[in-house]
Formats: C-alpha cells, sequence, structure tokens
C-alpha cells in the first residue's frame, strides 16, 4: 500500500510560504501523493491553483485533489484547470471529485444543492468529454489542453452512499473513501463498487483511496481536538469522532496504517492537524521504517 500525505492548506495566510516547502520536501520523501482538500466557505487555498503552484517544485509525487466539490464548480473550467494540470506535471495528476454535503458552499457559488447529485453525473460525462479531445457541441469546439492520457487525468470519486458504485464504473478509476467512514459499512460499500465494475465489463479494478488525519510529537491529542473542531465546527458531535479517530502516536498511525492495508486500500492519504514541518519529517520517518511497512520483529 502507497502513503500520500496531505498538504496543509488549511492554514492562515501568513503560512502561505510553508506550502511550497512541504510540496518539495514532500517530493524528496517517502510519499506517494501530495493531497490538498477543497472548501469553498472556510479560510483556505483553492486547491487546484494550489497544485498547479506545485508543479514547479516536484517531480514525481502524485498531486492529488481530494475532493473537489464538482458540482458547486463550473464545469468546463473544472475540465481546463484539471487538463492544465495534468498537461504541465506531465500527467501526475490525481482528481478526486465528489458532491459534499455543506449547503453554504452552493449558495456561495450560486449553483443549486437540491440538484448537486444530478449536476455531477452530467458533469462527470462532460469532463470525459472535454478531455477526449471531442468538441464539446456542435456549436462549441475543443476546450483546453490535452492531458496525458486520452480520457483524461485519473478520476477518484468520493461519497459514502451507493450510487457511487454506480459513478466510478461510468466514469472513474477509483474510490476516494471520505474521511471518518465506519471499517464495515466502508467494506461493504467496496464490494459494491466492484461488482458495478465487473457487471458494467470494466478491466481490472478500481483504486482504492483511503483518507485520514494524524498528528504526532508533543501535544499531538490536542492539537487533533483543536484541528477538528476548527475544521468541522458546524458539527461538534462530528468533531469529535474524528478527533478521537484521528492517530496521535507512533503506535497509533502505524496502526492506522496496518489497517488500511488489511482492508485492500490501495493508498492511504494521511492529513497533518497543522503546518508544521515537523509533523512531515515525523511521518516519513515511520513510513520508511520496517515496522510502518508491516514487518514488525517477531
Amino acid at each position: 500500500m502507497q502513503i500520500g500525505i496531505g498538504l496543509p492548506t488549511r492554514v492562515a495566510t501568513q503560512s502561505s510560504r510553508l506550502l511550497l516547502e512541504w510540496a518539495a520536501r514532500a517530493d524528496e520523501g517517502p510519499f506517494s501523493s501530495l493531497a490538498v482538500v477543497d472548501r469553498v466557505v472556510a479560510p483556505m487555498h483553492e486547491p487546484l491553483a494550489v497544485l498547479a503552484a506545485t508543479v514547479g517544485v516536484t517531480r514525481r509525487i502524485r498531486l492529488m485533489a481530494s475532493v473537489i466539490t464538482a458540482p458547486a464548480h463550473e464545469t468546463t473550467l473544472l475540465a481546463r484547470q484539471a487538463a492544465t494540470i495534468d498537461s504541465l506535471s506531465g500527467g501526475r495528476l490525481s482528481l478526486g471529485l465528489g458532491v459534499g454535503t455543506r449547503q453554504d458552499d452552493y449558495l456561495a457559488t450560486g449553483f443549486p444543492f437540491g440538484h448537486r447529485g444530478r449536476r455531477f453525473d452530467e458533469q462527470l460525462a462532460t469532463l470525459r468529454r472535454i478531455w477526449s479531445d471531442e468538441p464539446l457541441s456542435h456549436e462549441v469546439g475543443r476546450i483546453g489542453p490535452r492531458p496525458v492520457r486520452p480520457t483524461g487525468p485519473e478520476v477518484l470519486i468520493g461519497q459514502y452512499v451507493p450510487v457511487v458504485a454506480r459513478r466510478i464504473a461510468a466514469w472513474g478509476d477509483g474510490f476516494a473513501m471520505p474521511d471518518g467512514g465506519e471499517r464495515s459499512r466502508m467494506l461493504e460499500l467496496w464490494d459494491e463498487i466492484l461488482a458495478a465494475w465487473a457487471a458494467a465489463g470494466r478491466p481490472g479494478r478500481p483504486r482504492w483511496v483511503a483518507g485520514g488525519y494524524f498528528a504526532l510529537g508533543p501535544g499531538a491529542e490536542d492539537a487533533a481536538r483543536a484541528a477538528m473542531h476548527a475544521s468541522y465546527a458546524f458539527n461538534p458531535e462530528l468533531a469529535d469522532r474524528l478527533a478521537r479517530a484521528t492517530p496521535a502516536s507512533r503506535d497509533a498511525v502505524i496502526e492506522a496504517i496496518e489497517t488500511k492495508a488489511e482492508m485492500g486500500v490501495d493508498e492511504y492519504i494521511l492529513r497533518p492537524v497543522a503546518p508544521d514541518m515537523e509533523l512531515l519529517d515525523r511521518l516519513a520517518e515511520i513510513v520508511t521504517s520496517d515496522v510502518a511497512l508491516g514487518r514488525r520483529a517477531g
């Protein structure tokens, strides 16, 4: 199983310079992907703009948006942004897409919250059409640069609901498991995804990317609690649950990694609870150790 790391975009403006240094250090380390999250109504950097900026300071690490609230974005602009990042990075973009659950993100952008599922289905078809170098319609020609892959960048679809299986089978390359999912439900949903994939006649198998937060070092548990309540202030119960679930020690991080590997996850994205470069270094040491790779003595 591969291990990716989150980029701390949920930070104040004065920490902006940290982002490029974080990306460069992650690229030099053992991580498979550098991931950003998406929220419109939040004091955070725009995720695709951040990924575009990281292209210049990285060479090998995949650049992952996990996940973009697609129906709150204009479709052709989203297609152009993704194709541009994929082209400039040499095909390193993984584009996580979902519908989101926050109504204020839709109020801010003017798109209807109640029609987000229907709009998402339309968007997935349109994105693939644009990336396939076809005219958008009889009246509208090609849009944006050509991605590295003929069908566009890797698309990971993230939702808790059963319809995600149909969407992945029709338009996706894999499953982006949201944070905080119960293990039994995630395994059940993964079985549904595999069944839909096979029924659609898709070759191979979809990719499963999981995500979660982590904290390490002195005061790790307090830092995890503060971060979850800052990010999920709209739902204190969820914030408490995520804080309890956040691994906050070396052993807890190792256990979380091993649990995801046992579930069959292909890549596990660990997001820092604070913009502290020491967190990146501590996680890199764990990932490169024999213990974290599941080779426990005895």
